[in-house]
């Protein structure tokens, strides 16, 4: 049996904690996968999806219904994750000492592709993105939102969501599918910061 999200932000709203427990475990999954791919990190990801949680839950009596659940989720993770992203690379460039690894670089906990390979190659070249280019990526070609509510979510124009997204794509593509002659290093990748 489906279990009907609808049904279940209604009776969270009028107070069923049990009601919020099941949309939490019904969800989980996606959000902690959108986490992960916007911070590359096991660790960094539970802690945003936590706290996406706790941010659902206080504003969930806020919640419209205009949008579903796990679209609304998916904002709240992103939008998390984003300041995740920039509270611990103050603390990085803070306490970085030259040996420090910044990025877990294990492929992700899923994946469409078919290789391991293919999948480590592609979660390392969105690594490579800078976070305001990967979470444009993801939120547009993974979790298919609109420019326009991945420019509301980001807090720039849809603009300049679109040349995000454009050029992080290009960057992808450069990374992973070379011109002949052009074979990209990760050398490049540390002149290039």
């Amino acid at each position: 049996m489906a279990l009907d999200l609808a049904e279940l932000v209604t009776a969270a709203k009028a107070g069923d904690k049990a009601a919020f427990t099941t949309l939490v475990e019904a969800t989980t999954a996606e959000m902690y996968t959108l986490a992960y791919r916007l911070t590359g990190n096991v660790e960094d990801a539970q802690d945003v999806v936590q706290e996406a949680y706790v941010r659902a839950y206080k504003g969930l009596k806020k919640f419209r219904g205009d949008a579903e659940f796990t679209s609304w989720m998916y904002r709240i993770t992103a939008n998390c994750a984003n300041t995740h992203l920039v509270r611990s690379s103050r603390h990085r460039h803070d306490a970085m000492d030259g040996t420090e690894e910044l990025t877990d670089e294990r492929p992700g906990p899923e994946s469409r592709l078919t290789s391991a390979d293919e999948r480590s190659q592609l979660n390392l070249a969105l690594q490579s993105l800078s976070p305001e280019m990967r979470a444009v990526v993801v939120l547009r070609d993974v979790y298919d939102l609109p420019h326009e509510a991945i420019a509301a979510e980001l807090g720039i124009s849809e603009g300049a969501a679109k040349v995000r997204l454009h050029r992080a794509r290009r960057k992808l593509r450069e990374r992973l599918f070379p011109l002949r002659g052009e074979e990209h290093t990760d050398e490049e990748d540390a002149r290039a910061v």
